[in-house]
């Protein structure tokens, strides 16, 4: 039975929905968790910032899609992208049935160089905490990334991709509290974080102020799997 539906099937008797790609990028930036986004150049919402984004073409996979116009709309290459969720209200967007399928990278600022292509006037990093007013629906698409990013902190060793590839214990306490936005209890961090063992220490010292240089650490090359035996934090 299954196979005469699919023999049977005629594309032409079905609407066919557009698919595209939105990419959510968060940076630490000025202790503030920051995201980059675009200012449209054409209509819908001409003027307006959005995710960077763009249709995905019928021959290219969705992470293609992704890498491809962030490229297009920001100048932002080679950054690890992992896909957020699904976005498919029937009215999102204006113009015709769209399914965006939605990905989020976290970077470290000094990474990346942004510059607007061809379908932006502008890009700028906002604040997540204080955004402007968004085209289509991505204030509820940058509500649900930053959501999954507090869930994968405090169950993941994600945060590495937003910190240089050393940093003292201070600074990363310092990540998790800007992303989570709330103090974290110093000894208890430190316990916590290191116990986790997905940390290893470089050998390298950092002088901070009058006080005794402070050891630096990196992420082990194993860290951005799952800890699954526990909540880290808070």
């Amino acid at each position: 039975m299954t196979g005469n539906i699919v023999k049977n099937y005629d594309p032409t008797l079905y609407d066919r929905p557009s698919v595209s790609v939105d990419v959510v990028i968060f940076s630490l930036v000025a202790e503030d968790l920051q995201v980059l986004l675009v200012k449209r150049k054409y209509p819908p919402y001409t003027g307006m910032w959005a995710i960077p984004g763009g249709f995905v073409h019928m021959d290219e996979a969705l992470e293609d899609a992704a890498a491809r116009e962030l490229a297009e709309e920001t100048g932002v290459t080679d950054v690890y992208m992992e896909q957020l969720y699904t976005f498919g209200t029937p009215n999102r967007d204006p113009r015709t049935r769209v399914i965006t399928v939605a990905y989020f990278a976290l970077v470290p600022y000094d990474e990346v160089h942004p510059r607007p292509g061809d379908d932006a006037t502008e890009t700028a990093w906002f604040s997540v905490f204080d955004l402007p007013a968004l085209a289509f629906d991505h204030k509820e698409i940058l509500e649900y990334a930053l959501t999954r990013l507090r869930y994968k902190l405090e169950y993941t060793a994600v945060g590495f991709q937003l910190l240089p590839d050393e940093f003292t214990l201070s600074e990363l306490q310092r990540a998790y509290e800007i992303i989570l936005r709330e103090p974290l209890d110093k000894r208890n961090f430190r316990r916590k974080i290191l116990t986790a063992d997905i940390l290893e220490e470089t050998g390298n010292l950092r002088k901070l102020g009058e006080g005794r240089p402070a050891k630096l650490y990196r992420y082990r090359a194993n860290a951005v799997a799952e800890v699954k035996t526990r909540r880290l934090f808070p």
